[in-house]
């Protein structure tokens, strides 16, 4: 056996041997699997994450940027954007030249992009900061860049792009947070305050997973250990001084708090926490007190609020944060979400008089979102707003009772030249979300065929195991509607039905949007298009 072959033997040996492995593109994530999508819907996906992830750069705290950063590179790396992904890994290589996954993550990037020697450099440093190599002499504690390697992995598991079952997920936030109890064991040293972003990270994941196993009807005895552990993290999340973490932790425990009357008895943790008697109210006013003069607290509080349904607590936590900052173009996201708050109240009222069970919604509600999105869209519009604003105007065009008959022409007219707008992204284009929208104003204004169009695309769009299936049937009503005007003879809407209905039944699935929503195609948009980090609260929580 020649010395390169034995060379090689002796560094799988070594590999299998250890306890962790630096780097993200080993790592067993769905973003890492050979994706189930097509390619132009995968790359949406990961694109879409991408946008939320430099959002949550600006926010992060600065021991969590390097795990913020990572992601972004490996995003970067799957989307053939291989030379950002270097840069973003020369960032953190550069902030902490400790930084284990910097360099493992460098090496695999600088591999695919032949820079056989720098490849070759990374792999070398990182196996002396390991205490691999025959001369390390690496300064600092290894133990320290192990735990903060680990936690910087566990962190990606909970942003995860690809999932197409609640399973899947829970496995992925499980791994997630076994990663970072793995940290914890080698993080002894760790500074406390960096530690409590830890907890944060993994109460984050654990709220997440308790949210899917709610929605997978999972017996309580399953969930119990992982809601107690949750609230002792939280405790200790509470005593630091960021009032970033303070006002999320005191925001997560009132979650926690509603959510014990799911149990056939008050989880002992409740008990052992010290919060036998505390109201999550008051768990939710705290946050708010501690935020009161942080709009970028307050606006993330609204969104939590919004996504719980407490829209009365999230308009008045963003009327808070504008107080304290109107200025649209440095705010944008109070006035969005302040929107999106007005949007959902008159969507909510629509659905009880479509039922029966209430009078007409209030259109001023419409005429608020409006005003605030406007606002926006002046000084910094974007895909997302121009979603947002093109729905409002449809709202505002269509009857209130049936969405069957246009009342004005003109906002029906002004939602088509927004959505226009959003379409003209690369990103825009993909969104099943935006054909069904523009679909529904073509169909209103009595263009079937072009409204069939968009909604075929939309179904084209949808995601695999999607459970959405209003484009479907909004695609059946327009090719009914092309029929009974002779625009189709029977055979070729027998042939147009028994196309999309066989394609439908192998994209769709039968579990339901969830129960809050009032709102099929609203509950589609903020689900794909919020925050990478806040999003359906029975999923996602931001870490």
């Amino acid at each position: 056996m020649g010395e390169p072959e034995a060379a090689a033997e002796d560094l799988e040996a070594l590999i299998d041997e250890l306890d962790y492995l630096p780097g993200h593109f080993h790592l067993e994530m769905q973003l890492n699997f050979e994706p189930r999508s097509p390619a132009s819907l995968h790359a949406r996906d990961l694109k879409l994450q991408q946008d939320g992830l430099r959002q949550e750069l600006e926010l992060a705290a600065a021991p969590q940027r390097p795990a913020v950063r990572h992601l972004l590179g490996a995003l970067a790396f799957h989307l053939e954007e291989l030379d950002e992904a270097r840069e973003r890994f020369l960032e953190v290589a550069h902030e902490d030249p400790g930084n284990l996954n910097a360099w493992a993550n460098l090496a695999h990037v600088s591999g695919r992009l032949g820079r056989d020697e720098e490849e070759e450099a990374c792999a070398g440093r990182l196996a002396a900061l390991m205490g691999l190599a025959a001369e390390s002499g690496a300064a600092g504690d290894p133990q320290l860049r192990a735990a903060r390697c680990l936690a910087e992995q566990g962190y990606a598991h909970g942003l995860d792009v690809g999932c197409t079952s609640l399973e899947e997920r829970a496995r992925v936030l499980a791994a997630g947070i076994a990663l970072y109890d793995k940290a914890l064991g080698y993080g002894q040293q760790i500074p406390m305050e960096e530690k409590r972003g830890w907890y944060f990270t993994m109460a984050t994941l654990f709220i997440r997973l308790d949210g899917i196993f709610l929605e997978l009807g999972s017996e309580e005895q399953k969930r119990l250990p992982a809601f107690n552990r949750t609230l002792a993290l939280l405790r200790q999340v509470l005593k630091s001084p960021d009032p970033h973490y303070q006002a999320l932790a005191w925001c997560y425990l009132g979650i926690l708090l509603e959510r014990k009357d799911t149990f056939s008895t008050t989880p002992m943790g409740v008990h052992d926490c010290g919060y036998s008697g505390t109201d999550p109210l008051d768990c939710f006013g705290k946050a708010i007190e501690i935020a009161k003069d942080q709009p970028l607290i307050l606006n993330r509080l609204a969104k939590i609020f919004h996504f719980l349904g407490k829209q009365d607590m999230a308009i008045g936590t963003c009327n808070m944060a504008l107080d304290i900052l109107r200025d649209p173009e440095l705010n944008w996201q109070a006035y969005c979400t302040r929107a999106k708050i007005h949007l959902r109240a008159y969507l909510h009222d629509l659905e009880r008089a479509k039922m029966g069970l209430g009078g007409m919604p209030d259109r001023n509600h419409l005429a608020c979102a409006k005003a605030d999105l406007e606002e926006v869209v002046k000084v910094c519009p974007s895909l997302k707003t121009y979603l947002d604003i093109g729905q409002v105007y449809y709202y505002m065009g269509v009857d209130a009772v049936q969405e069957l008959l246009a009342v004005d022409e003109a906002a029906l007219n002004q939602a088509l030249v927004f959505l226009a707008k959003a379409s003209e992204s690369e990103l825009g284009a993909t969104l099943p979300e935006l054909q069904l929208l523009r679909g529904k104003c073509l169909r209103i204004k009595g263009e079937d065929a072009n409204a069939a169009a968009c909604f075929k695309r939309a179904v084209e769009l949808d995601d695999a195991g999607s459970c959405h299936t209003e484009g479907f049937g909004c695609l059946l009503q327009a090719l009914l509607a092309q029929w009974s005007q002779a625009q189709l003879s029977d055979a070729e809407l027998g042939r147009e039905v028994d196309k999309w209905l066989r394609r439908a039944q192998d994209f769709t699935t039968e579990r339901p949007a969830p129960l809050h929503c009032f709102s099929h195609l609203q509950w589609q948009m903020e689900n794909r298009l919020g925050s990478a980090v806040l999003r359906d609260l029975t999923l996602q929580l931001p870490v």
